[in-house]
């Protein structure tokens, strides 16, 4: 089958497209865009990480840090520099994409838990150099003066441009998630996932293999993070290199299904939604990331296929259409 004519594609496109225009038909439009600009933003995250976690086996605790690196940079760039959007999001996914390729060639060396250490371990160091790095802002970074919006529009505008970009690149990931996993590259990276020793002796060269995933699972965070922070206004160290967000999208892909394109989309809708619920408990509000925690042991203990994996093993005539 052509990989355009898969109904789970269509189906994936689908709702993505259809979550991006809600804003458009919403009452109250501008809380819709907000609403659906986290959404997004998750989904396009939880995804990217996908590439590396679902497909490859590799858990990476601190990913996050290519979003706040790529979000320094481009913000780097407007603030100072003049730059339009459309040079600053590539250059984040620029950084983003060599540093991971740096960072690639020395820690997948190592697996299982050494290697999960390993990134936080480069986050916190991350967020540590930025928070020092004085052309950065240092400790209290970084701000849009008002003018750079102006040739947006003005604020307003700019906040409409920010959620379509991010919307088109959502959609980007959610395709490029797919063709990965239809394609030679992808069954490599699954072979590895499940026997790393065995795909090594099948003929997967697995260190170029693990290094292109994790490149290429870095570079669209690196562009979330300019768009993120171009819609804010702001940048700062604790909010560029949340740990928080890393463990939540882990917990947004294994809540959909992990090593599956429709399963970050669905994960990223219910954990904001359940997100949304408990920011506004009085009992909850300040327990998030332990919420978090019992729901990601709740997942593998008794659904570690997730959403995905449960509908696909209970409605097997849905296994053409959940991909």
């Amino acid at each position: 089958m052509k990989p355009w004519r898969n109904p789970g594609l269509w189906l994936v496109l689908t709702l993505t497209v259809a979550i991006s225009l809600w804003p458009l038909v919403a009452a109250n439009k501008a809380y819709s865009r907000e609403v659906t600009f986290t959404i997004l933003k998750a989904v396009a995250l939880a995804s990217s990480l996908n590439i590396l976690l679902g497909y490859t086996g590799y858990v990476s605790f601190g990913h996050i840090v290519f979003f706040g690196l790529g979000g320094y940079v481009g913000f780097y760039l407007m603030s100072v520099h003049n730059a339009p959007l459309y040079v600053a999001v590539p250059a984040g996914a620029l950084v983003s994409g060599l540093l991971a390729f740096l960072l690639g060639k020395a820690i997948l060396r190592l697996r299982g838990a050494y290697f999960a250490l390993a990134t936080i371990g480069i986050n916190e160091a991350a967020r540590a150099f930025i928070k020092n790095f004085e052309p950065f802002g240092g400790p209290i970074g970084m701000s849009l003066k008002f003018k750079v919006y102006k040739s947006y529009g003005g604020p307003e505008q700019a906040l409409w441009i920010a959620f379509a970009s991010l919307a088109a690149l959502t959609v980007a990931v959610l395709l490029v998630s797919f063709l990965v996993k239809t394609s030679r590259f992808g069954l490599g990276l699954m072979a590895i996932r499940e026997n790393e020793d065995a795909a090594e002796v099948m003929g997967v060269i697995t260190p170029n293999a693990k290094t292109w995933a994790y490149v290429l699972s870095a570079v669209f965070p690196g562009m979330v993070g300019v768009l993120f922070f171009f819609k804010n206004g702001n940048i700062e160290p604790p909010d560029a290199f949340n740990l928080h967000q890393s463990i939540e999208t882990i917990v947004m892909v294994m809540l959909g299904g992990y090593g599956t394109v429709l399963g970050p989309l669905l994960g990223s809708a219910i954990y904001q939604r359940l997100r949304g619920l408990l920011l506004v408990s009085p009992l909850f509000k300040n327990i998030q990331l332990a919420v978090a925690g019992v729901l990601l042991l709740l997942i593998i203990l008794f659904v570690p296929a997730g959403v995905v994996g449960w509908l696909r093993s209970r409605f097997p005539r849905l296994r053409r259409v959940l991909e």
